[in-house]
């Protein structure tokens, strides 16, 4: 059990002490009638210290839980920011790879001649279209030339009149897009070089395959780029790639360059549709002129004949005539029943 507790008389002086004060003193310091009067107040106070003590810890318990709740919610917080924040990478990781996948996919494209080929050819078609060109009427896709084969460019414009312009577009980027990626300047000029003989190469194959025979609107053929700058930067490199290509009748150009060519070609398909238009109405104006001058000699010629027969036709109503006076007697003469049936006239045969 623990120790009791002494009792204090008010003022700080224990019980001990009292009997030790002189009298004045103890009355004054005390204030009190009696001493059991000092030790009761000391018992109050006792129980006001232990309220505050327990309302403390109430008030501290409570403090704690929602302290407590506080820090449970902000860990739950901080997990569900986590765990957004890890969604959020794991989808930026996927687009990573798929932008991975594609650029693998270009890098293929750009690697080997059919892939290239497919990639060209639907920028080309696209460029096409963008400038209201229709498939079948402007322009063909792997048309053959030939006959056999051998003359199957990606693209042949229709320029009106059976003339044609046939494009290539197997064009390889490969080291273009290399030049672009890499950071050494050593690096992209070689790549760069490269790139030029490449196209060299591609001119060489396109003048072997003799598109220009059937190019009978330029007399060339269009080695298409799917890139401007591709096209700029191999022009920068080589000055002299322009005049040699020229010589060659190879046209290099990139989609606006391309643009460029397409609509010449649509406005003069477009000219000549026009022209042959007009001459066909010119044409069809004459003979529709023709047949209604026929038509109206032949109405002529007809009321010439309709006249000639109603003029015959009176005359010979009037021979009849004649003919029936000179009868009328011998009839009168034979002593006949019956008279001559007479002569209708034109009124009476307008009128049956």
């Amino acid at each position: 059990m623990p120790a009791p507790t002494k009792p204090v008389i008010a003022g700080g002086v224990s019980p001990e002490r009292v009997f030790d004060l002189p009298a004045t003193g103890f009355v004054g310091g005390l204030g009190h009638d009696h001493p059991m009067d000092a030790i009761t107040t000391s018992e109050g106070g006792n129980a006001v210290s232990s309220t505050v003590l327990s309302t403390a810890a109430i008030v501290l318990a409570v403090l704690l839980a929602v302290a407590a709740g506080l820090l449970w919610r902000l860990y739950g917080e901080s997990v569900r920011r986590a765990d957004l924040a890890a969604q959020r990478l794991a989808e930026e990781r996927a687009r990573s790879d798929e932008h991975q996948a594609a650029l693998r996919r270009y890098e293929v494209a750009f690697a080997s001649i059919s892939g290239r080929g497919e990639l060209g050819e639907q920028v080309l078609i696209e460029t096409a279209r963008a400038l209201g060109m229709r498939e079948g009427l402007h322009f063909t896709v792997q048309e053959d030339l030939g006959g056999g084969g051998s003359a199957r460019p990606d693209l042949v414009l229709h320029v009106g009149g059976g003339r044609s312009v046939p494009v290539d577009a197997k064009m390889s980027m490969a080291c273009w897009a290399e030049a672009v990626e890499t950071g050494d300047a050593d690096e992209r000029l070689d790549a760069l070089r490269v790139h030029v003989r490449n196209l060299r190469s591609r001119a060489t194959e396109l003048v072997s395959k003799g598109y220009q025979r059937w190019a009978d609107a330029i007399y060339g053929t269009i080695m298409f780029v799917p890139s401007d700058a591709a096209v700029v930067a191999a022009l920068d490199t080589d000055p002299e790639l322009l005049r040699w290509m020229l010589d060659r009748r190879i046209f290099l150009c990139g989609p606006t360059g391309f643009a460029v060519v397409a609509s010449a070609a649509l406005f003069a398909g477009t000219d000549r549709a026009l022209t042959e238009d007009v001459e066909a109405l010119r044409n069809h104006a004459a003979t529709a002129h023709r047949a209604a001058t026929n038509a109206l000699d032949a109405v002529n010629v007809s009321s010439t004949h309709l006249q000639r027969f109603l003029s015959a036709r009176r005359r010979e109503l009037d021979a009849l005539e004649t003919f029936r006076g000179s009868v009328t007697p011998l009839t009168e003469a034979a002593g006949s029943p019956s008279q001559v049936t007479p002569v209708r006239n034109s009124q009476e045969v307008n009128a049956m």
